[in-house]
């Protein structure tokens, strides 16, 4: 693979105004393309196959009236007592009347019908009913319907939309550009030239761009989840800067070591382009991983994170030479440029052409005494108090852990005064939490009196359940064969009693004859998602440790430096989520991030969280280790190796680790709470990975094991594939060949 992309590198800088325009061109095309094809995004989490998903297909077949999405007005008088006055049924029947006469609405129940009203006559709720779904009403009937009962605001009363239909797609805004920012000048800082930096940046940026475009080019054939998008930018952003990075990093060290531009280019991809190559299809196998948990909307998810991915691989491995063709060795430092002609014309003079230099000779002229070198040694030194500081404090930071809660986002901790964070507010102040979060009872006979048989023992069951505050009367489908009863816990939506209520529900009802009971609702699908994503979460987990060991056997030919991997990995990710639970539902330093109201983790984070920080994991690990590796293989002892390895990769490495903590961490200023968390616990999770596990622990480790960590029984080193990822066979061409081929 090395050798085919030395040729691949040296290619496009040979006809990098043709790479240029061709992604230019791809660039264009894919932008038109979104223009014209992109379609909604959806805003609910539907799982196939559970009991809330049933009912609600049931209900769009059987009783479609009740099928749609449904909102609910909060109205709060002025005063106490002022509902039951003339005035006041007044104002709440021009609100009704107002409402259910909004584009898309169905209708709207007047609270005094169906008694919603509170007893202080202070509070009453609206029911309103639309005709499709949430995914399906648009922005303008939504906007119509937060601005409903203006003149009832004009005379004092307090008037809240909420519900379902509130559902909306997250804004990105310029608050997440400051991680950007934060990434250029990590990138001059580490490069000391603005051409490289700048440069290194474009590159990213266009890649991410023609992915993003693909990807919201697909979007009118399939249907993406709000946050699939946020995470694709989000993740193809930071890998495209890095990956970018490493190769023009590579690149830059060739030619300070005197070989020619067009030769510098060839082997930077030859090397670190082969490493760019396996991180990126570990991070891709990942993401595209998350389909065997056969979840739909995270499928999706991950399928639209690794597209950008792989685009960002394929234009660092193409775009990126060509970029670097052009600026010459005007991507080195000033000061530098002069240093790497000399070289390069001495090399000239001595008849040590370029192409005659072995791979394992550049780098030669890195200072011993810079901090990479100086840390390394300073690990290696006291590795065994290294190592077990690092456990205990990754063992701390994991503690919360395991009181891990997962949800599905809820009204109740949106962001302070948006519309559905004010209407919740007002419901729970004048009715309760559990009116925040209804339940819905399905009953389906083959016949209407089926049906209505089993609505009076269901009602029955429902009312004598522990934690349920009111059974609604059943409404009845045109054909009478369908019944739908609202169920109002006592508790709120994300509550471990609401939960359990749930289950005690489907318990208590399921021994009905002659008649389906099926439970849904919001509150109830979240439940749902919750319990099957958990159940997933092992597996998943599995799967992505065993991947790592066989990935890692392949490209070190090691069996304990891949356990010694994915061991990190696990460490990495139990203390991210323990701080994500810290902070996001415990709520401890909440306000550093600007989290309003914390609450139960967002349901698919831990199984995305795992899929994401392996790829990055897999990353460091392969650009730390590999030249461990490669420098061992040469002759260097181990312990000398190790410190080679972290002496020429800390600097990258740590600017790679900074600027995706950047990137990620530019999303922590999104209001959106789910967004927030996710970028929150990539950028801590990367941030533990990089300076704690890969650059801390594991050089510990490594010299602890000493020549042991490279052992590979024969039979198995015979059975591996070799996939050259350090670029064995790219030495070798480079050896075999003579001046005159050049």
């Amino acid at each position: 693979m090395a050798t085919l992309l030395y040729r691949l590198g040296r290619g496009a800088l040979r006809r990098r105004r043709l790479v240029v325009a061709l992604w230019l061109v791809v660039l264009v095309v894919a932008g038109l393309a979104a223009a014209t094809l992109r379609g909604p995004t959806a805003s609910n989490f539907t799982m196939p196959g559970t009991e809330s998903q049933r009912a609600l297909d049931l209900l769009a077949e059987q009783f479609p009236a009740a099928s749609g999405a449904t909102g609910t007005i909060t109205v709060k008088a002025p005063a106490d007592g002022q509902l039951a006055t003339p005035q006041g049924q007044a104002v709440v029947q021009e609100l009704v009347q107002q409402a259910s006469t909004l584009p898309g609405v169905v209708g709207a129940v007047n609270p005094f019908q169906v008694g919603a009203v509170t007893p202080n006559g202070r509070y009453a709720l609206v029911q309103v009913q639309f005709a499709t779904g949430g995914d399906d009403v648009t922005d303008a009937q939504r906007t119509a319907y937060e601005q409903v009962g203006a003149s009832a605001k004009a005379q004092g009363w307090q008037v809240a939309p909420g519900g379902e239909v509130l559902g909306g797609e997250p804004e990105i805004g310029s608050t997440e550009a400051l991680g950007v920012l934060v990434a250029a000048i990590v990138l001059i800082i580490t490069f000391g030239s603005l051409v490289a930096a700048g440069m290194t940046m474009l590159n990213a940026l266009i890649g991410v761009g023609a992915g993003m475009a693909g990807l919201f080019a697909l979007s009118g054939a399939v249907q993406l989840t709000s946050t699939a998008p946020i995470l694709a930018l989000m993740l193809g952003l930071a890998v495209g800067i890095d990956y970018s990075l490493f190769i023009t990093s590579r690149h830059r060290q060739n030619l300070l070591d005197g070989l020619p531009p067009e030769e510098a280019v060839g082997r930077a991809v030859g090397t670190a382009g082969s490493a760019v190559v396996f991180a990126g299809a570990t991070v891709v196998i990942a993401l595209a991983g998350l389909a065997v948990v056969d979840i739909p909307f995270l499928t999706v998810m991950g399928l639209a994170a690794a597209g950008t991915v792989t685009v960002a691989v394929l234009v660092a491995i193409t775009l990126q030479p060509a970029l670097l063709g052009f600026a010459g060795r005007r991507v080195l430092p000033r000061r530098l440029r002069a240093v790497a002609t000399d070289d390069t014309v001495a090399a000239a003079d001595h008849h040590t052409n370029a192409t005659d230099r072995p791979v394992a000779e550049t780098a030669t002229t890195e200072d011993q005494s810079r901090f990479g070198f100086r840390w390394a040694r300073l690990v290696t030194r006291f590795r065994v108090p290294v190592i077990l500081v690092g456990l205990l404090g990754l063992g701390l930071l994991a503690l919360p852990t395991p009181d891990m809660r997962l949800a599905l986002p809820g009204a109740a901790t949106a962001a302070v005064g948006s519309p559905a964070r004010v209407a919740n507010d007002l419901t729970t102040e004048g009715f309760g939490a559990g009116f925040t979060g209804r339940l819905a009872v399905v009953v389906a006979g083959d016949t209407p009196q089926a049906t209505s048989a089993a609505v009076p023992q269901v009602t029955a069951l429902l009312q004598r359940t522990e934690n349920v505050l009111a059974v609604a009367p059943a409404q009845l489908s045109p054909d009478g064969r369908t019944a739908l009863l609202g169920v109002i816990p006592k508790t709120g939506p994300t509550d471990e009693a609401t939960e359990t209520l749930v289950h005690d529900i489907r318990g208590s009802v399921g021994g009905i004859r002659d008649a389906d009971v099926l439970l849904t609702g919001v509150t109830a699908i979240g439940i749902d998602v919750s319990e099957k994503l958990s159940d997933a979460l092992p597996i998943y987990l599995l799967l992505v440790v065993g991947l790592s060991v066989l990935l890692l056997m392949l490209v070190f030919r090691s069996l304990l430096v891949p356990v010694k991997a994915a061991l990190g990995f696990l460490l990495t990710v139990a203390a991210t989520f323990g701080i994500t639970v810290a902070v996001f539902q415990q709520g401890h330093l909440a306000d550093l991030v600007g989290l309003d109201t914390p609450g139960p983790l967002i349901s698919f984070l831990p199984i995305l969280l795992i899929g994401i920080l392996f790829g990055l994991a897999m990353d460091y690990e392969v650009f730390l280790v590999s030249r461990m590796r490669e420098d061992f293989v040469h002759g260097k002892s181990a312990r000398q190796a190790t410190i080679s390895g972290m002496g020429h990769g800390a600097r990258v490495v740590t600017a790679a680790a900074l600027i995706m903590i950047s990137v990620f961490g530019g999303f922590v200023f999104l209001e959106d709470p789910v967004i927030k968390s996710m970028g929150f616990a990539l950028a801590i999770g990367v941030a533990i990975d990089a300076f704690v596990v890969r650059m801390t622990i594991v050089p510990a480790v490594m010299s602890l094991l000493g020549d042991r960590a490279w052992w590979l029984p024969s039979w198995l080193n015979r059975a591996l594939p070799n996939v050259d990822i350090e670029g064995e066979g790219l030495r070798t061409h480079l050896e075999d060949r003579t001046p005159t081929h050049v």
